[in-house]
């Protein structure tokens, strides 16, 4: 089955809690992600018959389950102590020369549960599941979902008692911003030297101390912010604590996809003051960033030094964002002009104009851009200049998707599975495996929300 190598579980003890999950009632399959298995070496029809696994009754060889520690700031306040409160690492998986975490959520209570009840609804399982596929799909440097089950148990949250879920997450790491956060401000100068070693090992083994560490996971954000950008995905708990030193999208809680065009989007119910909008994502990755160089400044003698090259590097971030940006932008209009490219943005916002489509529209047939405007005068002139400008429609293709998970429909395959009814959830995920190409199959997953199906908020599940 895995062949784990836990290096995690070979830190000091206080950096996680090792324990089992807790069993629960009656397991049953919601997916398997036979893709996925495949290309981690692993035989599906194997995993097929470990539903035990998969479900927290059983532990497989080789696994050492643990609670890794962190904290964070979490909305820009300071929480001391967090951790996986619903999560267990069962261990490293390791093939060829690649190296990944097995993760359960919803595994259970740990000591860092903060009253919690360690289970997750089986909604917030679905979305992830959807949303972290479709972003792979995308080319999102992400978490991926390997098994998603149901418990046969109910959890209570505030709208209500619902089915339990547990999702089987694979990631590069799960070392966070907030894990070096938690060693610095406790002062636990072995800890954090410690960790900055095994970050450097298992993602940076070029970098040669903690500011090389710093740079790496700044170009890593930097790339990874743009890519959102270039989506219209709103992420919406950009916290420390969920925010990877490997680059990876982590932690789909109330994320969503942009319908109508803004920048001032928001789709967190939590969110009241818009701090992870849309527009603000790249200046929270900054903020993220500077908190993750006060926490490595202990490991560099001279203070003063050291706040200095901290200090340097963080005012790099905006050069490196605005390169991965301007790719990221070229390639949907086809040309290099950030100018034209940003006036469109603009056009848009004023418009409401469908995020994906209007782009795709642009791709695929320029003549129809127009109808996705209420105030189509407005493009026209735009559209005579990009025009005259030649683009690039082969970029443009491959930078363009014809469809995302759209927030409604993400919404209807939840609802259809608390019904036990798990086609639209199968259906979905077979529509978002193929982004790139207009099909017969995905033209209904490829129109926007009518007014009754729009979803304006969304929620963290826990």
């Amino acid at each position: 089955m895995f062949q784990f190598d836990n290096s995690y579980g070979r830190l000091p003890d206080r950096f996680y809690t090792k324990m089992a999950p807790t069993p629960v009632a009656a397991p049953g399959w919601v997916a398997l992600n036979e893709g996925l298995a495949r290309d981690l070496g692993l035989d599906p029809s194997v995993l097929r018959t470990r539903l035990d696994v998969f479900s927290g009754n059983a532990v497989p060889e080789g696994a050492d389950p643990l609670a890794q520690l962190y904290a964070g700031h979490q909305f820009g306040g300071w929480s001391p102590q967090l951790g996986d409160g619903r999560a267990l690492l069962l261990g490293e998986h390791a093939t060829g020369d690649r190296r990944v975490d097995i993760q359960l959520k919803g595994s259970g209570p740990t000591p860092y549960s903060r009253m919690g009840d360690g289970r997750s609804a089986l909604g917030p399982v679905i979305r992830e599941y959807i949303v972290s596929e479709a972003m792979h799909a995308l080319g999102v440097p992400t978490t991926r979902a390997l098994a998603a089950v149901t418990t046969g148990e109910t959890v209570l949250r505030q709208e209500g008692p619902m089915p339990g879920g547990i999702l089987t997450r694979v990631a590069d790491s799960h070392i966070r911003v907030g894990t070096f956060q938690v060693f610095a401000s406790r002062d636990d100068i072995d800890g954090l030297r410690a960790l900055l070693d095994h970050a450097i090992a298992r993602h940076a083994p070029e970098s040669r101390g903690p500011m090389d560490l710093l740079r790496h996971v700044m170009a890593a954000q930097a790339r990874l912010i743009a890519e959102w950008m270039g989506l219209g995905f709103v992420h919406g708990v950009m916290n420390t604590d969920n925010m990877t030193i490997s680059g990876q999208t982590i932690d789909y809680g109330p994320c969503a996809f942009m319908e109508d065009y803004h920048p001032d989007t928001v789709f967190s119910s939590i969110d009241t003051g818009g701090r992870y909008a849309w527009k603000n994502q790249p200046d929270i990755a900054l903020w993220n960033l500077a908190q993750l160089a006060t926490a490595l400044l202990p490991l560099i003698g001279d203070r003063d030094a050291a706040v200095s090259e901290a200090t340097e590097v963080l005012e790099g971030f905006r050069q490196v964002y605005a390169t991965e940006w301007t790719r990221v932008m070229s390639a949907k209009i086809g040309m290099d002009d950030m100018n034209l490219a940003m006036e469109l943005l603009d056009i848009m916002s004023d418009g409401r104009a469908d995020f994906t489509n209007t782009f795709r529209a642009l791709t695929d047939d320029p003549d129809t851009v127009r109808d996705a405007f209420a105030a189509p005068d407005r493009i026209d002139g735009w559209l005579a200049r990009w025009r005259a400008a030649g683009p690039d429609h082969g970029a443009m293709t491959r930078a363009n998707p014809v469809v995302i998970p759209r927030n409604h429909q993400v919404e209807e395959a939840i609802a259809a599975a608390y019904a036990g009814d798990f086609t639209p959830f199968e259906t979905l995920n077979v529509v978002l495996s193929d982004p790139w190409t207009a099909t017969d199959d995905n033209a209904a997953f490829r129109r926007q929300a009518t007014a009754d199906q729009r979803v304006t908020q969304t929620f963290c599940g826990t």
